[in-house]
């Protein structure tokens, strides 16, 4: 028994797994942060051009009325 007590403390592999896991979260902690950041971002982008694409839309400039009207319609 005392001889496995001694192989046990002597083997690193169980530590090394569990730096590798450590590693592995405080990258995934590190990705998930950069990724709120940048979403935020991406919103605001996202909310603008839709703004600007809504604005100049020919129906929000005053026209387009009537336009689509008889597409399909073969003759």
């Amino acid at each position: 028994m005392r001889r496995l007590v001694t192989l046990l403390m002597k083997s690193k592999t169980g530590a090394t797994a569990i730096e590798y896991g450590l590693i592995a979260a405080l990258v995934a902690v590190a990705a998930i942060a950069g990724m709120t950041q940048l979403g935020g971002a991406l919103d605001t982008i996202f909310s603008g051009v839709g703004g600007t694409l809504e604005a100049n839309t020919p129906a929000a400039l005053g026209g387009g009325e009537g336009e689509g009207e008889g597409e399909g319609e073969g003759g």
